[in-house]
């Protein structure tokens, strides 16, 4: 089990604007001015979706490097949306929205069909996806 390693978020009541730090990196969160914010960072599912694609790109540059095949670089596009579950022929829940992630993934380099398949298979197998599909506990508690 790996060690947790703290994300703090610091906001006022008076807006949407939140402060994460992270270890010695801090960068903001917001939503767009049509929503109601300041713009002044992405917002919370736009920093959810560039975690799902860092972990993508990530995990397929180390399977890559490990069969030392020819991928060069990756780029993943990715975007958030809500659907009404019923317009989900394969999901298995009965709520009424869900979430949706589509991600686009391209691989750039001298790899052959049989390698961009397979690289396709292990991006479902990136922690991150891994852990939005599984689902998870949290726990919260005042302090």
């Amino acid at each position: 089990m790996s060690t947790p390693s703290e994300v703090a978020i610091r906001g006022s009541a008076a807006g949407f604007t939140q402060e994460i730090t992270m270890g010695s990196h801090r960068i903001f969160s917001d939503e767009p001015k049509a929503q109601g914010g300041e713009n002044a960072g992405p917002s919370p599912y736009e920093l959810l979706s560039a975690a799902l694609g860092a972990c993508t790109s990530m995990t397929l540059g180390m399977y890559a490097r490990r069969k030392q095949w020819p991928l060069a670089s990756v780029m993943v596009r990715l975007r958030h949306s809500k659907i009404h579950a019923k317009d989900c022929a394969d999901c298995d829940t009965h709520e009424e929205m869900l979430d949706r992630i589509d991600r686009d993934i391209e691989l750039t380099g001298d790899l052959t069909g049989e390698q961009r398949e397979k690289l396709l298979e292990i991006a479902d197998m990136c922690p991150v996806h891994r852990t939005l599909t599984r689902g998870m506990r949290i726990f919260s508690r005042l302090v």
